[in-house]
């Protein structure tokens, strides 16, 4: 999946400000940024197909609020990027995560590890039923 800048720039905005109607978002974004009110409608609406964000309406407008955490989404993003490199070789996600962990702090790597510990308990736990 492929993300414009403004599609990125919008779903940071909703995370933050959620629910939200196209005239909101678009207040902030022609402060910031500049664009048309069709322009962020477009947005929201490309955002509803590509199922990252959800919508109900809310008299003549529609509140927007995202259906994935950010988290969630870099996680897929990930791992659409490396899909096609980790089919030839399992380990290249690996030493990808191992090359870019050299620009990572000692809290960030703490919080790395303790995720991994937690995916390992968790494997335990199927593997154990």
């Amino acid at each position: 999946m492929l993300l414009g800048e403004l599609e990125k720039q919008v779903l940071e905005y909703l995370w933050k400000n959620q629910p939200a109607d196209a005239k909101q978002v678009y207040s902030y974004f022609e402060k910031n940024r500049g664009g048309s009110l069709n322009t962020i409608q477009s947005t929201l609406e490309r955002l509803v197909k590509k199922d990252l964000l959800s919508r109900v309406k809310n008299g003549h407008a529609y509140k927007y609020f995202p259906k994935v955490a950010r988290q969630e989404l870099i996680g897929q993003l990930i791992k659409n990027v490396t899909h096609d490199f980790v089919a030839e070789d399992e380990n290249s996600i690996v030493a990808a995560f191992s090359s870019i962990s050299s620009d990572l702090d000692e809290d960030q790597l703490d919080k790395l590890e303790a995720m991994i510990e937690e995916q390992r308990n968790k494997l335990q736990t199927k593997a154990d039923r």
